[in-house]
């Protein structure tokens, strides 16, 4: 970008900052607690009341993967391979694995308002196994009904009636990997 001024940089980075949370899945509490600043701070830097600094912009950047320039809309981001394949108003999600066989590899984001199964729980064949980044993930197979943590993972047998969401307390960030019929994930010690 050729004669790119710092008032063109600021103008319009908070509205980018925004869209980017959003994006991304996260509360203004959840953002705050994964860079250490403030809810307020980061309001006010959405809101365009507060100018960003490099101590603003670092943390930003790292939890979104990206670099300063792109965060800034210095550099347009690359046709990432993080573009989402799939979004609903409560549900993104990100193919990981590029290869076309099985098993494939997914990221969920799930908003805090995916925190109801529907009356009718979907049965397929296959499975998946599921590991949570963060927040709280509600997983229901049949007539198990469990929350998990960051850090724990289970199986589900989609043969059986099955979901997956929140506990409406905040928003979820899933590893899924998705098997065909038969085919499950071997653990080895």
């Amino acid at each position: 970008m050729a004669n790119v001024t710092t008032d063109d940089v600021l103008d319009g980075l908070g509205a980018r900052l925004a869209t980017r949370r959003r994006r991304e899945g996260l509360g203004l509490a959840e953002l705050g607690e994964r860079t250490g600043i403030s809810v307020s701070t980061l309001s006010r830097l959405e809101t365009g009341g507060r100018r960003a600094t490099l101590e603003l912009l670092l943390p930003l950047a790292t939890v979104y993967g990206t670099g300063l320039d792109e965060l800034v809309g210095l550099r347009e981001a690359a046709p990432a391979r993080d573009a989402p394949v799939s979004r609903s108003e409560d549900t993104v999600m990100y193919r990981l694995s590029r290869s076309p066989g099985q098993p494939a590899a997914y990221k969920f984001v799930f908003s805090p308002a995916r925190n109801t199964p529907p009356d009718e729980l979907p049965v397929h064949q296959g499975w998946e196994w599921v590991y949570v980044l963060a927040g709280r993930l509600r997983v229901i197979n049949g007539d198990d009904d469990l929350v998990l943590r960051p850090g724990e993972a289970t199986e589900v047998d989609t043969r059986r009636p099955h979901w997956l969401g929140t506990t409406g307390e905040g928003p979820v960030e899933v590893l899924a990997l998705f098997g065909r019929q038969g085919e499950r994930v071997h653990m080895r010690a």
